[in-house]
């Protein structure tokens, strides 16, 4: 994936995030942390974000993505002290599913941040 700037402005979010927190807290944490992190900068996001799942024609609900930024980028955020590799696929189905090309595993779990980010792109 390209470093273009929506992911960039993200990740320097997120750092911002992890710098002032740092690991070992909730996962909701992190999100409505970072969320206000957005609000911030004027990056516009959505929280909880419903994804359906088709099967067979038939419409199955239930799945939420985390935040999705600019209506361009899904983010997966972990507070885990190691990122298990579901998490790949978790998010590679809300692209899917969501016709989009760009995500974000971010892992606050991570002693450094940097560890914790995965860019994935279709």
């Amino acid at each position: 994936m390209e470093n273009d700037v929506l992911t960039q402005k993200i990740i320097g979010a997120a750092i911002e995030v992890h710098r002032t927190l740092g690991p070992g807290l909730l996962e909701s944490i992190y999100e409505e942390a970072l969320c206000h992190e957005f609000d911030l900068r004027g990056i516009a996001y959505a929280r909880q974000v419903e994804v359906d799942v088709v099967y067979k024609g038939k419409v199955i609900k239930g799945q939420r993505i985390d935040v999705l930024v600019e209506q361009e980028v899904i983010i997966e955020i972990k507070s885990l002290t190691k990122l298990p590799e579901i998490s790949m696929a978790q998010i590679l189905s809300y692209l899917k599913a969501t016709g989009l090309k760009r995500g974000l595993i971010i892992n606050f779990g991570e002693k450094m941040l940097r560890d914790g980010i995965r860019r994935i792109s279709l």
